[in-house]
């Protein structure tokens, strides 16, 4: 059987669930919606949470209700899905890239300040922190750097549910918590940590932004009778502002509560398929993990979300296609945005950062998700090796 790279899990409870959603009064607009927001607020310790369509709507309705506009200069990462870049876009904002680190794929942060320090201030407006694989950033430094040149943060932590790191006064913050950011956003596509088919979720700690999010979501319309500029009765409502239709129907909601419910069981079995990995990777010549090994970064006090595991090596084609022609479907994250054809057209060129450029030369994702089996993994390990030992002669 074809090995995916990613792949969900439904299980017999997630499915019941979805039947008694099917069954009730609500197919959308219904309980489930602030059942899912106030359980995921839970989950990653933010004040609230609002449920969307997918990841992309919680990026584009982020950038709104910041205020991204044709004025707007946002400082993202290129080694990131098109979308990270393409929700400032949509407000008419401008997309401005700074490198990465190459031994975590994250934002380098010392690149960043150095690029807010070389401009006067107020050049830009924001920032889009991606937790890359499920790495968490240090969204304490990041944060530090925002204040310093009067910037809000957007974390991009669709692939680090569950992810944390250690502050500096030693405690746990969990992606998505909103201690370092303003606003954070999650996706539950397929090969997420949790799916509901396709979906999202924006957390924040910021009431005001919140109530924003909440009216940008659905048309911006509100009914609630504090707001309304008149009222005609108890049918009238009012279009306050340019929103969209980015809600989450209560089917897939259900289907989101009852995969969060065993998220830590999924975290935990993709922290031990990253460890099997860690091992057998760590004496291969032309080969290199992305990050440290798994044990390392827990003793650090990091938690690592694996969402993806990716390995570095400059034979990535030929690994690509090896891998694929024995059915195993190991896949690229990412190609630099700069590079795309569309933003090439807005000045985007090769060369304009080397280490982001080199990474995406040699990076590969390995299968990662919970079901992947231990015979399914030991294949893939065995061609890998097989394929590095007929290539470089060992």
């Amino acid at each position: 059987m074809p090995i995916p790279y990613g792949k969900q899990s439904v299980s017999d409870d997630d499915i019941q669930a979805v039947v008694a959603a099917l069954k009730s009064d609500f197919l959308t607009q219904g309980p489930k919606v602030a059942e899912f927001e106030k359980k995921f607020a839970s989950y990653v310790g933010a004040k609230y949470a609002v449920a969307v369509s997918n990841g992309t709507a919680a990026l584009h309705l982020s950038a709104l209700a910041l205020g991204v506009n044709g004025k707007s200069k946002v400082i993202t990462t290129p080694i990131t899905f098109a979308a990270n870049a393409n929700c400032v876009r949509y407000c008419g904002g401008e997309v401005i890239f700074s490198e990465i680190d190459p031994v975590t794929g994250l934002l380098d942060l010392d690149a960043l300040r150095a690029k807010l320090s070389g401009a006067p201030k107020g050049t830009y407006q924001g920032l889009i922190i991606v937790d890359l694989a499920g790495y968490p950033a240090d969204l304490e430094k990041a944060r530090q750097i925002a204040d310093e040149y009067s910037l809000w943060i957007i974390e991009d932590a669709c692939h680090a549910l569950g992810g944390y790191f250690t502050d500096s006064a030693g405690v746990k913050q969990i992606c998505g918590n909103g201690r370092f950011t303003d606003l954070a956003v999650f996706s539950f596509h397929p090969v997420k940590h949790i799916t509901t088919g396709e979906g999202g979720m924006i957390t924040t700690n910021n009431e005001a932004l919140y109530k924003k999010l909440l009216m940008l979501r659905t048309h911006g319309i509100t009914k609630n009778p504090a707001l309304l500029k008149e009222n005609h009765g108890g049918w009238y409502y009012e279009m306050q502002d340019l929103g969209f239709n980015y809600r989450l129907p209560d089917v897939a909601c259900a289907l989101g509560i009852s995969q969060l419910a065993r998220i830590d069981t999924n975290l935990k079995r993709r922290r031990e398929i990253a460890d099997i990995y860690d091992q057998a990777f760590k004496d291969i010549p032309g080969l290199k993990v992305l990050d440290e090994p798994n044990q390392t970064l827990t003793a650090k006090g990091i938690g690592h979300a694996y969402h993806l595991y990716i390995i570095l090596t400059p034979r990535r084609k030929e690994l690509y296609d090896y891998l694929h022609q024995n059915g195993i479907f190991v896949q690229v994250h990412y190609i630099p945005v700069h590079l795309q054809p569309y933003y090439r057209a807005l000045g985007g060129k090769s060369g304009d950062w080397p280490r982001a450029e080199k990474y995406y030369e040699e990076c590969l994702s390995l299968p990662m998700y919970p079901a992947l089996k231990e015979a399914e993994q030991r294949q893939v390990i065995g061609k890998i090796k097989e394929f590095f030992n007929t290539n470089y002669g060992h």
